[in-house]
């Protein structure tokens, strides 16, 4: 069996994340990303072997706009493109089993998403089982509370310490300046805010995030003469809960702990890891299941509590967690993304200097 090439993220472009960009369309939020991350990898988009998306029509609001997105690549020459309904997160991981084989050598990685356009809270519901749950109506955050409730019955975590992820993701976003959320707030003064939806403070969910973000891909040598330090994908894995919320415990993540034996999590140390936590409560639940110490520098972009655009904030930790490596900050490096009502999908992707 011919062994699997070693692929890496040579480069990592975002857009600022905004409360509302409607002066631009989907096009014209696209291009100017998905041109310095080929910029930064010194390639022609003609030069791009296979391109890989992620979105939503539910976010945006239109059939097929993923299709109009595309212009923002070009319509010449052809291409070969594929789309995913989800986060941008397994957009990559299409992309990194296609490098991995060896019939092409680069890959154009984008997501978008402009929440703006609906109410993400509702939005979401969409993903829901159609026949027990949706019928129901359960918005994202009342479910992301249930989730938060049966954490604090079990023990395990405080109000205080939701806070505490919520002041730490805020501090650290003060140095991201594509983040929405800044400021040195402390543990105390957000427990003095009012629920949203109890246990769940507004702090402790995610700001309405518009946003783009592109990533390349390079097998082999094509990586090396990209960037002199690329981020090599070591491994990289996802998998999924049960879709009935009332068949799982809400509390643990038992597809993420699996997706991070698989990519290797725990065979080296981490120096730097980015959570797709949209809520605080989950964060804990994700840094127990990926098993992250304390020495572990988590979410120092700021994570989804600081700029959460949808389909586009699972593909931005990996692209953050890439950009650490890349510049010499961390050694190693463990990325997560989520998609799917209380922590439903885990993509879990470790990655380092060496190859």
């Amino acid at each position: 069996m011919k062994k699997a090439r070693a692929v890496a993220i040579v480069a990592f472009a975002q857009s600022p994340a905004v409360r509302r960009e409607w002066a631009r369309d989907d096009v014209e939020l696209l291009l100017p990303v998905i041109q310095a991350a080929l910029g930064q990898a010194g390639l022609r988009k003609e030069e791009v072997g296979f391109t890989a998306s992620g979105s939503s029509d539910f976010v945006t609001g239109l059939p097929f706009s993923f299709v109009l997105a595309l212009d923002a690549v070009g319509a010449s020459p052809p291409i070969e493109e594929t789309h995913v309904e989800m986060d941008g997160a397994w957009a990559l991981y299409e992309a990194w089993v296609r490098l991995s084989l060896g019939d092409v050598d680069t890959a154009l990685v984008y997501a978008f998403g402009r929440s703006s356009l609906g109410e993400p809270r509702d939005v979401l519901g969409m993903q829901l089982d159609p026949y027990y749950v949706a019928p129901l109506a359960p918005d994202a955050i009342s479910l992301a509370a249930l989730q938060a409730r049966a954490l604090l019955d079990s023990g395990r975590a405080t109000e205080r310490s939701l806070a505490e992820v919520t002041a730490r993701s805020r501090r650290n976003a003060k140095a991201n300046p594509n983040a929405q959320l800044s400021g040195d707030f402390l543990p105390e003064a957000l427990l003095d805010a009012p629920y949203l939806v109890a246990p769940l403070r507004r702090h402790d969910c995610p700001p309405i995030s518009d946003g783009a973000v592109a990533v390349v891909l390079a097998a082999g040598e094509k990586a090396r003469a990209a960037t002199a330090r690329p981020a090599w994908i070591r491994g990289i894995d996802h998998r999924i809960e049960s879709h009935g919320l009332g068949m799982r415990d809400l509390t643990r993540s038992p597809s993420t702990a699996l997706a991070a034996a698989n990519a290797g999590v725990s065979q080296g140390s981490v120096d730097v890891a980015e959570v797709h936590a949209p809520f605080s409560h989950q964060e804990l639940i994700l840094r127990e299941a990926l098993g992250l110490d304390g020495a572990v520098d988590l979410n120092p972009s700021g994570g989804a509590l600081a700029a959460n655009p949808l389909m586009s904030a699972g593909l931005i930790r990996i692209g953050e967690a890439a950009r650490r490596v890349m510049d010499g900050t961390a050694r190693r490096a463990v990325a997560h993304a989520t998609s799917g009502p209380c922590l439903q999908q885990n993509l879990v992707c470790v990655l380092e200097a060496t190859p």
